[in-house]
């Protein structure tokens, strides 16, 4: 075990987690960021609505805020995934699947989230080229494009109100029963939007580009972009096993600062945000690094005698 007492752990290296690893490094912390290095949006050609970053490579995001994090020698990167969690505020013992340990003060959850399948044939091969799950990040590039829609119930009302606003050329494939009431449809048919509820048979694509949508039924429909309603889980059950509430889409709850239930442990990002913008991520990171500084100062501050 590191005979080192960090400030703080850091697990979590997309934007929340670097964000916080930044506001640290500033405030002449000492922290460790374990990173899997598998981030949800590494199928994404680019990134967006990231003021001075728009339209930048996701990997390429990464290496520019590593590079910039670099400055601060007491804030380090490890690759790795985390194994296991114990202890509590002022010692917390952090190991990795292959076997390093660290200790540390406080510790921050930046782990986001992680796509469950959706067991849609030919999903996969456009993800992240023509298919997506948000249209602030990916709209304009499919503005007036004929898209389908993949979602059922409030999911397709949701994003069904919020795609119109990029394309009126819409079809919503709910990949079985679609779970809308009467008025829904009736709703969905007045903003010229068909619905088809016959199971999806396969996404035809050439390239990563989306050619159409077959259906069970033997329909097709034609379209150039998908937009869909993922399915998502928490990345790591960690929180939970020390104790930090979460919420029932699998969010850690934790207040503006990044402030769990259980002390000393802090969360930022997508693992505590339905939000799932990277801007967002990063705000509620560098929120969480001011948050974690200020609690040790606090302390600090009282052990004076």
């Amino acid at each position: 075990m590191s005979e080192v007492l960090l400030d703080a752990v850091i697990i979590g290296g997309g934007p929340a987690g670097m964000s916080a690893a930044l506001a640290l490094g500033r405030s002449r912390r000492s922290a460790v960021v374990i990173d899997e290095g598998r981030p949800r949006n590494r199928v994404t050609h680019e990134m967006h609505n990231f003021l001075s970053r728009d339209g930048i490579a996701p990997a390429e995001f990464r290496r520019i805020a590593r590079e910039q994090i670099s400055q601060y020698p007491a804030i380090k990167f490890v690759q790795g995934k985390t194994e296991s969690v114990e202890g509590s505020d002022g010692d917390f013992r952090i190991r990795t699947v292959d076997g390093k340990v660290f200790r540390s003060k406080k510790l921050l959850f930046a782990t986001g989230k992680r796509d469950l399948p959706l067991d849609i044939s030919g999903l996969d091969e456009v993800y992240g080229k023509t298919a997506f799950v948000c249209p602030y990040c990916d709209g304009w590039e499919l503005q007036d494009q004929q898209l389908v829609m993949i979602a059922k119930g409030e999911g397709a009302m949701h994003l069904s109100k919020v795609l119109i606003g990029w394309s009126a050329n819409l079809t919503l494939c709910t990949n079985g029963p679609d779970e809308l009431n009467a008025e829904q449809r009736e709703e969905l048919g007045r903003h010229g939007i068909t619905v088809k509820d016959s199971p999806i048979h396969k996404i035809e694509s050439e390239e990563g580009n989306v050619k159409q949508v077959l259906l069970e039924n033997g329909e097709s429909v034609a379209c150039t972009g998908i937009f869909f309603a993922p399915k998502l889980a928490a990345a790591t059950d960690l929180p939970q096993y020390l104790g930090c509430e979460v919420s029932e889409s699998g969010s850690i709850v934790a207040d503006r600062i990044g402030k769990t239930n259980i002390p000393g442990v802090f969360s930022a990002g997508d693992a505590a945000s339905d939000m799932y913008q990277a801007i967002a991520a990063a705000s509620m990171g560098a929120l969480a690094g001011m948050g974690i500084n200020a609690e040790l100062l606090d302390e600090a501050w009282k052990s004076v005698r």
